[in-house]
C-alpha cells in the first residue's frame, strides 16, 4: 500500500493517543522502547521500508531531525514495516540500518501489529506526538519537511532554520510532475519520472540502460536520475544471481516535456 505525498495536516490533539508497542519486537540500536517512559518529549515515529525508495529519500532528514533535537529533548523512533520480501527478515533490517546509518531506535513490525495500532496507510508515514502522548500531526509520503521540523520546533520551543531541501524537488515551492506507477520487477519499458530505482537482491550486477550496477546487499537501488521529470525507456538486464522485486519511480520537477538522451537529461546516472 505505498502512498505518495499527501501533504501535510495538522491533527487533533486532544484525543488521539500514542499506542504502546507490542511485546516481544526485535529492536534495533536499543533493547526495547516503551511509549508511556517517553512522556514529557515529543515522540517522532516514522514508518519506513528500507527496499522502498520513498523511505530511503525521507531518512536523510529524519538523521538531521535527530542530530539537531536530540539534545532539545526529541525522541525518534523508526517502526520498519516490510512491503517486499527481502526486507522480511529482521537480520536485513538490522543490516540496512547500519549500513544507512540510522542513529535512533528502531523496531522490526514483523505481524504489523504496529501498523495495525495506528491504522496506517503506506510508506513513508511520520506520527509526531506532543510531551503528553497526543498527536500533534502527521505526514504520509515524501515531502512535508520543512511543516513536520517546524512542528517540531514548536513543540520544543525553539526557533532556528530548518533543514535545507537536499534536493530540487524537496522545495516547499517545487511543482513536481506525476511519476508512472511503480510496477512488478523485472520490468523494462516506458517510464515518466525524476528517477528509477530496482528493488533488488541476491549478488551481481545490473545494466540500466547498459550501465551497470553492482548489487551486493538487499535493497532498493538508484539506477537512473534525470535533473527534472523525463519520458525515458528503461532497458534492464539482470546477472543470474540477481533478483529484481519492482520497478519504482520517484518524482521530478515539472517542466517542459524531456525525453531521456535530451540535452536537459545529460546528468542522468546509475547511483546506488
Amino acid at each position: 500500500m505505498p502512498v505518495s505525498s499527501i501533504g501535510w495536516v495538522r491533527a487533533p490533539v486532544d484525543h488521539i493517543h500514542a499506542p504502546a508497542f507490542p511485546p516481544r519486537l526485535p529492536w534495533i540500536n536499543v533493547a526495547m522502547v516503551r511509549m508511556d517512559q517517553q512522556l514529557g518529549h515529543p515522540v517522532l515515529v516514522e514508518f519506513w521500508d528500507f527496499c522502498r525508495p520513498n523511505s530511503v529519500r525521507t531518512l536523510p532528514y529524519l538523521k538531521a531531525w535527530h542530530e539537531g533535537y536530540r539534545a532539545d529533548g526529541l525522541r525518534m523512533i523508526g517502526v520498519h514495516a516490510s512491503g517486499f520480501a527481502p526486507s522480511r527478515d529482521p537480520a536485513a533490517v538490522a543490516g540496512a540500518v547500519a549500513r544507512l546509518g540510522v542513529p535512533y531506535p528502531v523496531v522490526v513490525d514483523v505481524d504489523y501489529e504496529i501498523w495495525q495500532l495506528y491504522g496506517n496507510l503506506g510508506w513513508p508515514a511520520r506520527y509526531l506526538f506532543n510531551q503528553a502522548g497526543t498527536l500533534f500531526d502527521y505526514h504520509y509520503g515524501e515531502g512535508g519537511y520543512q511543516d513536520t521540523e517546524l512542528a517540531i520546533q514548536e513543540l520544543l520551543g525553539l526557533s532556528r532554520p530548518t533543514t535545507p531541501p537536499l534536493r530540487p524537488e524537496d522545495a516547499p515551492d517545487a511543482l513536481l510532475a506525476v511519476q508512472s506507477e511503480d510496477v512488478e520487477g523485472p520490468y523494462s519499458g516506458a517510464y515518466e519520472a525524476g528517477a528509477v530505482w530496482a528493488v533488488l537482491d541476491g549478488a551481481g550486477a545490473v545494466r540500466a540502460n547498459g550501465r551497470r550496477l553492482l548489487v551486493d546487499h538487499p535493497g532498493c537501488y538508484e539506477l537512473i536520475v534525470h535533473l527534472e521529470s523525463t519520458t525515458g525507456e528503461l532497458q534492464l538486464e539482470l546477472d543470474s544471481g540477481v533478483n529484481c522485486h519492482a520497478v519504482c519511480f520517484t518524482p521530478g520537477l515539472a517542466g517542459e516535456p524531456r525525453r531521456a538522451g535530451s540535452s536537459a537529461a545529460v546528468a542522468d546516472r546509475p547511483r546506488a
